[in-house]
Parts: C-alpha cells; structure tokens; sequence
C-alpha cells in the first residue's frame, strides 16, 4: 500500500487537483493504469456525442446563473457533428440561449474564402450556428483571406482576444492521423500560441477527398497554439473509428513528444478523452487485457486472442507454445483456468483450423459440425453486397467467383453509384472518346455534339469545391456501372443477377453525405425481401475514409432487423468482409477461404476492370497503393499469419466474419 500511495503521489496523472477517482476506485479499476490521460469508450460514437453535449449545455447554463459569458472552443470535420446536432436539439426543444456563448474555432485552411463551401466558416454556420440564438459579434472563426503578411498580426490578435473573454471554458478537439490538435503539427511546442502553420503531408491526404485532390489542399492553415489548448478550463478530446485507434493510444499510453502533439494533454489539469470502441481498439485494456487486469478466461474468442498474442511475441506457432511460454508472458491465469498449455494449444489450434475452407457457401454431403457454413441447401441463394461498384472484387473477388463456380446462385447488389470516386480528367477522357466514337457513325449529330459541348466545357472550367452538374454526375455514374458489370461479367454473373441500388443518402454529388433515411432502408429491406437469401456478405469495413461502408450496413442492419419475423430469416446468415483499408484480425476472423495463384491473379483481373479507380484514384487515403496491391498484400500476410501460428501454407486467403444479430 505504501508503494502505491508513492506512486499516486508522484504521478501527475492521479493528483487531487486533476479530480481524478480516489485511491480505492483507482485499485479496483487499474486495467486502465498504462492510461495517463482520463479516457472514456462508448459502444457507439453518438453516445459519446450526446454526453459531450449535455456538458457543454451545463457549463452555458452555469455561466448564465453566474452572470458571466461562456466562451467555446470549437472544431470542424464530421467528429464533432453529433455533438452539434445535439446542441441545436437542446435550443430548439429544451430553451436553451447561446447569447451568452462566445465561440473561438480552433483553425482554418490558408488561403480559404468564407464562402468557400470547405471553409469554417461555411462549415460552423451549416451545422451549429444558423440554429442557434447566438449574436453573430460573438462568432470568432480565423480569417483566411488576409494578405499573408498580415496574418503574424492578425494570430496575436486573436490569441488576446481569447484571453481578454477571460480564457475558454471548453475546448472540442478532434486529432489527426499525425497526433496533431487544432493544426498543431508534428515539431509543435507546448509554447506554442496562434500562428500560421505548414500543414503535414499525412494531414494532406486525409483532407485530399475534401478538396478532389491533394494537390488541391492549401499548404498552410491557421491554428490556436497548443500554450492555447493547455491554458483552457477543460478540454475535452473526441476521436472515433478504428483509423484514430492508433495515434488514441501514443496519445494516451506513451510518453509525451512533440511527435504526438496531443501527448501534451497529459500534463493537462482537466483535460479527458471520449472514444468510440474502434477507436480504443489499440488500448491496453481492450488489444491486451490480461497484462492489465484478471480476465474471464471462459470467453473463447479471449483465449484465442491470448494464444495468438503469445504466439506473436515468442515467434513460436500455437502447438510449440509451452507452460513457461505462458507464464512469462502474463497468462498464468489462463493456464490455471485452462488446466495444461498442451490441451489449451491442441483447443486453439483446432478452432482456427477450423475457419479455413474452400466451400464458402458451405460443402454439399459433407459432415459440417466443424465448417465455418453449413452444407444445406447444395445451392445457396446469396447476395453480395457492396458499398461502392469496386468494394466486391476487391474485398472478396476470389470468394465471390468460388461462389458462382460452385454453382451457388449469387446476387450482386451495389449500393451506391460511386460518381464522387471519378475524376474529372478521366470523365473527361471517356465523354471525349464517346464522341469521337459517335462523329465516326453519324457526323451530324448534333445532340450528342451539343451534349458532349456542354458536359466537357463544365469539366474543363470547372472550379474548386463546385458541385457537378446532373449530366456529370449522370455520365461519372455510368462510368462506375460500366466497370462494374464488367467486373462482374469476368466471375460469369449474369446481367440479371447484377444490381444497383442507388441508395438516395449518398446522391448529393458531394462528399458531404445525408444521414441515412426510410427510403434508403426501403430499398435495401425489399431487395432482401425479393431474393430471401441463405447468405449475405456485407461490407464492415469502418475505416471506410468517407464513411459510405458504415452508412451502406446500418442500411442492412435496419432492414435485417425489420426482417427478423420472416420464416426464411431463419436460415439467413450475415458475413462481413473487410474492403482496402484494414483487415479482420486472426482471432476474430470465423471464415477463411484459401485463394490459388490462379484465383488470386483472377481477382486482380477482375479489379482491373474498374479502370477509373486505377489511374489517379481520388480516395486512396494515406496508401500510395492501387487498391489490387493493397488487395494482395491484405490477403497475402492472412495466409502467412495463419502459416505462422502453424497452419498449412497458401498464396492467399480472404477472410470473414459472421455477425449474430
């Protein structure tokens, strides 16, 4: 006990005037001690969002019996939407005034025209402050048209306009991929004030699908410092999905550095992090338990996972692993509720075999109590969902066209057209070669020069942030529809079993989409109400960079879940592959089919045929790779991983897993 009350001492993190949990919460609680910043995990994101705005409204009413203005700092980017939306939901039903409120937004982009539809400021006043009853004169967004050599200036100013509000009350903060807060970068000190930045590479990429292309991105941006951040009231940090999963845990569990600019939010006084699970993946407490806290070995996926681990810090597969090997690592526990390392090695190794199988739709006549799908009926009714035209081949080409070959009968449905993904240089290309195609039949034909006239004159002068017209939007479309059945053509599915939704939340012809509605339901609930399927393959790829893979399953998770009473229901099965961005990890994977050379250089084939997202894709994210290189590698280390825990030895698998609902 003295040990510990020398350590609650001298730690920063547990000291009293940072309101942390007493000495006694923090022994019953200390699965959460590698953590030193306050660290909150929500199942869901908007339940963070909904507790982030009752706080906010809390301190406004404190404010208000307190006679004294509430001053807000505040971010952009779609984090912090829910938390907006809930604010404009506590105004308008339950009364609340912002007129005393005083908003600061943390950064911008330079240069940036206020009218500019990726600006702050157009940005603040579409999703917070058209709703409010706030007085515009409190309204603080940096100004990103001055002439830069104003702006050294103007970033003072704006610093002693803070401190002359008397300081923020509550400070939003998002965080990038590269650890920075507001536009505080990589290199950025804890003295830092206000100023003109050079925004990084990685932060580029991310903002890249925003501005249609990377080299679109501004340069440079304007942020509050991080001395400005540390000097706030409270801060509080809102990162979601499994994308933020690892700078959460550099920011939360490693030392400070100035490589990691929200480290510094360690030394904060109130300072506490809300996340969603995808984003807490890579904590501690939830990648490895047991090195925080005693488990409850009875959960097999836990022991798996346990197994897996130790295998991967030994460098041994499962059956070499020994009773030395666990009780080194941390897992004396497990073997103690296991009873011997031999039994618990045979039992894993067993289950992870298990997933491996050629026969996805399951095998006919065949003994299926350890087959990861069951044998009957011989011919399944199947659908393949896919968010995007591309996501199908790419995530599961090999699988989807072992489907069709075992004479299944597959259903291909995509869910939305993918317009926003075609450049305007390659809609460009394809309307050119149309009507030169077309001049060679009928060189009089003046609609379709007429046509061609005005959809290349658009694209041609088209200028940044402009929406594309219907007809571009409409030719971008067919582009996407064109490759797709292709795609589909080259693993033999036939027209009629080839879908396309077009799910009405992502026809915006922006990458700013709808919130999924009824009608986008609808249309999902009907389709699976017309084939009623034996299988479904669903994309749970949420580290989809825009969002549309999320959007794309709650659709079938609402429909599945209005569907539940229907006998067919019954036998339906609901798998998810992963798309470009991120694997299944092998303790979750409960499907896994092995691909040939052959079948995996098929596959590449079959992407090939999404031309336009080959040359100068618009969303590759923060990988340089085309989406079929990133494809093999994925499914190339899948099979290595499970050769290395001790399983046979393929070119590649594609891996699934099944969700109970």
């Amino acid at each position: 006990m003295e040990t510990f009350k020398k350590l609650v001492s001298k730690n920063p993190i547990f000291t009293e005037n940072k309101n942390r949990e007493t000495e006694n919460q923090l022994q019953r609680n200390m699965k959460t001690k590698y953590e030193k910043i306050p660290t909150f995990v929500f199942d869901e994101s908007y339940e963070a969002s909904l507790i982030i705005a009752e706080e906010i409204a809390t301190k406004i009413k404190q404010c208000q019996e307190e006679n004294r203005p509430c001053v807000l700092g505040l971010p952009i980017g779609s984090t912090p939407k829910h938390v907006y939306k809930e604010l404009i939901r506590i105004h308008q039903q339950e009364g609340l005034s912002f007129k005393n409120v005083i908003t600061f937004n943390l950064d911008e982009y330079y240069p940036m025209k206020k009218d500019s539809l990726l600006s702050a400021y157009h940005y603040m006043y579409l999703n917070l402050f058209q709703y409010l009853d706030i007085q515009p004169e409190n309204i603080h967004i940096p100004d990103a048209e001055l002439p830069i050599d104003k702006m050294y200036q103007y970033c003072q100013n704006y610093e002693n306009l803070i401190k002359e509000t008397g300081g923020i009350d509550i400070l939003l903060l998002g965080i990038g991929r590269t650890g920075h807060i507001g536009f505080n970068e990589p290199g950025s000190q804890p003295n830092s004030g206000s100023r003109m930045i050079v925004v990084d590479t990685k932060t580029k990429q991310d903002a890249a699908p925003d501005f249609g292309g990377l080299e679109k991105v501004p340069m440079r941006a304007i942020t509050i410092g991080i001395e400005t951040i540390m000097k706030a009231k409270k801060v509080i940090l809102i990162a979601f999905g499994e994308t933020k999963s690892h700078i959460i845990k550099k920011t939360v569990e490693k030392p400070i550095s100035d490589q990691v600019p929200a480290s510094f939010l360690q030394l904060h006084k109130n300072a506490k992090i809300y996340i969603d699970k995808a984003a807490a993946m890579e904590l501690t407490r939830i990648e490895t338990p047991w090195l925080v806290d005693t488990c409850n070995w009875k959960s097999d996926s836990l022991a798996r996972k346990a197994v897996i681990w130790l295998c991967n810090i030994t460098g041994k597969s499962i059956l070499k692993l020994t009773h030395n090997d666990y009780i080194n690592n941390g897992l004396s526990d497990l073997i103690a509720e296991t009873g011997s390392a031999y039994d618990l090695n045979i039992r894993i190794f067993n289950e992870l075999q298990h997933t491996i199988t050629g026969w996805p739709g399951g095998k006919p006549n065949a003994d299926d109590i350890y087959r990861p799908e069951r044998k009957s009926p011989d011919r399944k009714k199947i659908i393949v969902f896919s968010p995007h035209p591309d996501d199908d081949v790419i995530s599961m080409g090999g699988t989807l066209n072992g489907l069709v070959k075992q004479n299944h009968d597959v259903h291909v449905a995509y869910e939305v057209s993918g317009s926003i993904a075609v450049s305007d240089e390659y809609a460009c290309r394809f309307i050119s070669f149309y009507n030169s195609y077309s001049k060679s039949f009928d060189p009089d034909n003046k609609k379709n020069e007429e046509q061609y006239k005005k959809i290349s004159s658009f694209l041609n002068q088209k200028k940044e942030e402009q929406k594309d017209t219907p007809e571009v939007l409409k030719l971008k479309e067919l582009i996407r529809k064109m490759e797709a059945k292709a795609a589909s053509h080259f693993s033999n599915m036939k027209d009629d079993h080839i879908h396309f939704l077009r799910l009405p939340f992502y026809e915006t012809g922006e990458i700013q989409k709808k919130p999924i509605g009824r009608e986008d339901i609808d249309i999902v609930k009907n389709f699976i109400q017309e084939i009623k399927p034996h299988q479904i393959f669903a994309a749970g790829d949420l580290s989809d960079p825009h969002g549309t893979h999320r959007v794309c399953l709650d659709a079938i998770l609402y429909a599945l879940e209005e569907l539940k009473d229907e006998e067919w229901m019954k036998n339906c099965w609901l798998w998810l592959y992963r798309g470009a961005w991120r694997e299944w990890d092998i303790d979750q994977i409960e499907m896994a089919v092995p691909l040939s050379p052959e079948e995996l250089y098929h596959k590449r084939e079959a992407i090939f045929k999404h031309q336009s997202q080959k040359e100068g894709a618009m969303y590759l994210g923060d990988d340089s790779r085309e989406f079929w290189q990133r494809a093999e590698d994925r499914n190339h280390n899948t099979a290595i991983q499970y050769n290395k825990l001790g399983m046979a030895e393929y070119e590649a698998m594609e891996a699934f897993v099944r969700y109970y609902p």
